[in-house]
């Protein structure tokens, strides 16, 4: 099995239902086991539109699929749940990226792996800190996490 993590975020509607909804779909894919999830953080949106906060979390989780059949089903997962194409970086009910697919890396017209923008966003490493096992990663996170320092707002979702 491969260890994986996923990020997800939703700005619209009960925002937190949402996450923990995509998490139960995410459980119940074949070839997917969820682990951990991190708690939730509300964190000001990024982008140019003026839209509500989002509720983000991340997800650990081992799979026997590939990392394209999980990107798949994962936007088979936001389908389901209502999302709708829109502008980029707009509002949405829920989104699921994969992060990180084990040691893999990843360039294709479907999917980039490491996520792009994972080092840069503290939306996706303060729970990512919360989810990745003692080691290089978690090295790796907390000490980008120090150089962001408060430059991102993000607090604990009550």
């Amino acid at each position: 099995m491969t260890v994986l993590y996923l990020g997800l975020g939703s700005n619209l509607g009960d925002r937190a239902a949402h996450l923990w909804e995509a998490v139960r779909r995410l459980a119940d894919l074949d070839g997917c086991r969820v682990d951990r999830v991190s708690r939730l953080f509300e964190t000001a949106p990024v982008g140019p539109t003026a839209q509500s906060w989002y509720v983000n979390a991340v997800v650990a989780a081992a799979a026997t699929i590939g990392p394209h059949d999980l990107l798949r089903a994962a936007k088979s997962i936001e389908g389901a749940m209502g999302r709708v194409p829109s502008e980029r970086w707009g509002p949405r009910i829920i989104d699921i990226d994969l992060l990180l697919f084990g040691e893999e890396t990843i360039a294709d017209d479907e999917l980039i792996v490491p996520h792009p923008e994972l080092w840069n966003r503290r939306f996706v490493l303060d729970p990512l800190a919360d989810v990745v096992a003692p080691g290089p990663l978690a090295d790796r996170v907390r000490g980008r996490l120090a150089k962001l320092g408060d430059a991102q707002e993000a607090r604990l979702y009550p």
